[in-house]
């Protein structure tokens, strides 16, 4: 990447974490490529940040306020702050651990190699485990979660292809992975799902159609769905059907799925057959309607869900989006767009919330973007830029 002048807006000031709008937003695409909507306003979006740098004005960058220039990367060393990890391959999996955001920790998963390594800033990236994976088109380790007890049992959850099927594993320290839910169909394409804690004790998964729409609304199929479990494996209680891991079906290629840190709801994202969605998951219903559509198809992957809006990252197109939720819960205008062009990292993969503030997320530019030689990275954005929000 060519030097970049980036205002670096986060501060760390008597525990509080600061997220002025203080954001430059890229252009909006063309009206036509959105589904109409009322008008929005304004609340900010995600910036690429890192807690504890100085604001512009207020040390660092002098009393002109002059925005801080940063060099390229120079081979694996990377010299912008909000960069957590670097010399990675490609990051579609993210498992953030929960903290005040200051110093985020996260574990990143490698789609094609299955490695899972921990990251965190000023630390090399460390390997956890890897798990045999088949990397073939979108397939290999594309799903990862912390166990909702993992203060507990250390357990870590990853959604990987085999050469037979797609499954959930399930790896506890110096263990090899032991499989959890297995037979999930694989295809030649749209293998790839999404894995996340519910916030409830349960975990979430959202699967492809293995290149088969039929199978989405299939419901002896487990392909093209969400499924709601346990750290066993089983049923999670209050599953709309006890014995069914199933509890939402008519996804295609899903890239996210988020629950809200700090308010009721949960998200998805797919490729739908035509267009880009969103969804609200309600167990129990069908993913028919969605919630939010690209017609543009930018490539939604992983999602970040807060009670005033949800961000997602794109694959595609390389930006951030923010979706502001009004007070009736319905979206009140066009998405937000950060993260782009030369302000961005290229092609954006993995993400996952660290708290209502802060996520880290996981770069894609080994697998058709134009990497730089610290490529592919983690980085940490703060979710919202709305003047005054903070975290105690």
């Amino acid at each position: 990447m060519s030097l970049r002048s980036r205002v670096l807006v986060a501060s760390v000031l008597s525990g509080v974490l600061l997220t002025s709008a203080c954001a430059t937003f890229a252009d909006q695409p063309p009206p036509e490529s959105w589904r109409p909507q009322e008008q929005l306003t304004p609340q900010g979006g995600p910036d690429p940040e890192v807690p504890g740098e100085s604001r512009p004005g207020e040390g660092g960058t002098g009393d002109s306020g002059t925005p801080t220039e940063i060099p390229p990367p120079d081979g694996c060393k990377d010299y912008d702050p909000a960069v957590i990890a670097t010399c990675l391959d490609t990051v579609v999996a993210v498992a953030a651990f929960p903290g005040d955001g200051q110093d985020p920790v996260a574990l990143v998963g490698e789609r094609r190699t299955g490695r899972i390594l921990r990251v965190k800033q000023g630390s090399d990236p460390q390997l956890v485990a890897t798990v045999p994976v088949d990397g073939s088109g979108d397939g290999g380790l594309t799903g990862l979660a912390l166990s909702p007890t993992y203060a507990e049992d250390q357990l870590i959850f990853a959604y990987i292809t085999t050469p037979t099927d797609n499954r959930v594993v399930r790896i506890a320290p110096g263990d090899v992975p032991k499989p959890v839910i297995t037979g999930i169909p694989r295809g030649a394409t749209d293998n790839r799902g999404a894995l996340a804690q519910d916030r409830t004790g349960a975990l979430l998964l959202a699967t492809g159609d293995a290149g088969n729409a039929q199978l989405a609304g299939d419901l002896g199929s487990l392909a093209g769905k969400v499924l709601r479990f346990d750290a066993s494996g089983a049923p999670a209680p209050g599953n709309p059907t006890k014995t069914s891991l199933v509890v939402a079906s008519g996804l295609r290629s899903p890239g996210g799925v988020c629950t809200s840190v700090n308010g009721p709801g949960a998200w998805v994202t797919d490729r739908a057959a035509n267009q880009d969605v969103l969804f609200r998951l309600e167990l129990g219903k069908p993913l028919t309607t969605p919630a939010w559509t690209w017609p543009d198809r930018p490539g939604v992957s992983g999602c970040a869900a807060m009670a005033t809006g949800i961000v997602i990252v794109m694959s595609t197109a390389g930006n951030a989006q923010r979706l502001p939720i009004a007070s009736d819960g319905s979206f009140s205008g066009k998405p937000e767009v950060t993260l782009d062009k030369d302000e961005g990292y290229g092609l954006l993969g993995g993400m996952d919330a660290v708290n209502d503030q802060v996520a880290v997320v996981g770069t894609l530019n080994k697998d058709g973007g134009r990497p730089v030689s610290s490529d592919d990275r983690a980085i940490v954005v703060v979710l919202t830029g709305q003047k005054g929000s903070g975290v105690d």
